[in-house]
């Protein structure tokens, strides 16, 4: 295999807030693996809050014995490999199930949506994110959201109704809630459910703080709205202490260390009896196509990354009524490669 890499600040259109912190850009480290003459892209998006930076990236991919890694590909060893190498680090380790599953599809000739078993006609309309801001500011971002059928809106500070009454002010459109833990006190959040649920919110992510499995399990019995485990679903292997404390799961690649384990939490969720939204970070169309490969097989999508952005170095997901179009491309379908994107070789 012949390995490159492109360091890449993703640039945001306005500043994003959620309970805890705002940022301006994302650093993304774009990945291209030839394999035998077959090239598949990947992407981590290191949003700073996961803790991975293009040093920890660069450290990573130069541990990887990219030799012992033979076609045809066998996702769960590859993974359980990667996790050997080092700990944690999922953003860098989906950029190369990413780029992998995009090989195996060119090798196969079959897109990555028929390989994983999704239809692109069952594909779920995804939603435009609203971060914390002023009245002004949101009134400002609903511009960009006028092709959009969901709006998803941050919450969990002092201001959550204020939010919502001014998204109401011009939309009825359906909403979905993230709160990233920013609610403490389980009385006044089941009080504030009921509120959004007169207000049209049909999801809510992470109510409260992640490790407060017996608030969330006392939430999640009495809320009208289904409650989902977004901070408290990483990997895999976090499914098991899920059960009965949330309605579902918000699967996001970079945290499941790509398409394979993303796949697995999809079909396990389902076997709990969990509903799935498929979400995002800050990404460009590589990643997003491999999330939207899979999201014909969740009940929601939120996967407006490349819209919220304003310098995506690839060619836009085809996206009509609020739905992304899947092409019969083989492997993701990225579209929009330039030359120069990629140096020569790794570095």
């Amino acid at each position: 295999m012949n390995i490159s890499c492109k360091q890449f600040e993703l640039e945001l259109k306005h500043p994003f807030s959620i309970s805890k912190f705002t940022r301006t850009s994302t650093p993304i480290m774009l990945l291209k693996i030839d394999f035998n003459g077959v090239i598949g892209y990947g992407e981590a998006s290191m949003v700073p809050y996961m803790g991975e930076s293009y040093e920890s990236a660069n450290a990573f991919l130069k541990l990887v014995d990219w030799n012992s890694i033979k076609y045809p590909f066998n996702f769960e060893e590859i993974i359980a490999y990667l996790d050997s190498v080092a700990p944690g680090q999922p953003a860098v380790k989906a950029a190369i199930d990413i780029a992998l599953n995009d090989i195996s599809g060119k090798i196969l000739n079959k897109p990555c949506y028929e390989i994983y078993g999704a239809n692109p006609d069952k594909m779920p309309v995804t939603s435009y994110t609203i971060g914390i801001d002023t009245p002004d500011v949101i009134r400002e971002k609903l511009k960009d959201a006028e092709n959009f059928k969901v709006i998803k809106v941050k919450l969990g500070r002092d201001n959550d109704k204020e939010i919502i009454e001014t998204i109401r002010s011009i939309t009825d459109v359906p909403l979905y809630v993230d709160a990233n833990q920013g609610w403490a006190d389980k009385i006044k959040a089941i009080d504030l459910i009921y509120w959004l649920h007169s207000q049209g919110v049909v999801l809510i992510e992470q109510p409260m703080d992640k490790n407060n499995i017996e608030g969330n399990a006392w939430l999640t019995e009495r809320s009208p709205i289904p409650l989902l485990a977004d901070e408290a679903m990483q990997r895999l292997a976090d499914m098991d202490n899920l059960k009965g404390a949330y309605h579902g799961i918000n699967v996001k690649l970079m945290k499941s260390c790509g398409m394979y384990e993303g796949h697995q939490m999809i079909l396990k969720a389902r076997s709990f009896g969990m509903k799935v939204l498929i979400g995002c970070m800050s990404e460009t169309s590589c990643a997003t196509l491999a999330a939207a490969a899979l999201a014909p097989l969740c009940n929601w999508a939120d996967l407006d990354g490349p819209f919220l952005t304003k310098n995506n170095p690839f060619k836009d997901l085809d996206f009509q009524n609020g739905r992304y179009i899947l092409k019969p491309l083989p492997g993701l379908g990225l579209e929009g490669v330039t030359s120069g994107l990629f140096p020569d070789t790794f570095s």
